[in-house]
């Protein structure tokens, strides 16, 4: 009589496979810490982390690393372009200023 084995469906994870679902669907942590003393609120922290691969936070419109200057070499030239710009309009308000 020949042996009979029964099979299981054992479906097994790696590190990898599951780092590479939470990225492909994204994972949020939220939490809020509240400091009170006698019922009176002295300090509220709101604390959110996402975790998600850059494509997938991209699809939910989250991009603010594009823009951060300590990321992005465009952000930083974009920035002084800013400042430039700011300084120029103050010129020009304080010109109008002097002339009304």
């Amino acid at each position: 009589m020949p042996e009979q084995r029964m099979q299981h469906a054992v479906q097994t994870s790696t590190l990898a496979d599951i780092l590479e679902r939470v990225l492909d669907k994204g994972i949020v942590i939220a939490g809020d810490i509240t400091v009170s003393i006698a019922d009176v609120e002295l300090l509220k922290i709101k604390i959110r982390l996402l975790i998600a691969s850059v494509d997938k936070a991209m699809e939910m419109g989250i991009n603010w690393w594009e823009s951060d200057p300590y990321l992005s070499s465009r952000a930083k030239k974009l920035e002084e372009e800013n400042l430039l710009l700011q300084e120029r309009l103050d010129r020009l308000e304080a010109k109008v200023g002097a002339i009304a």
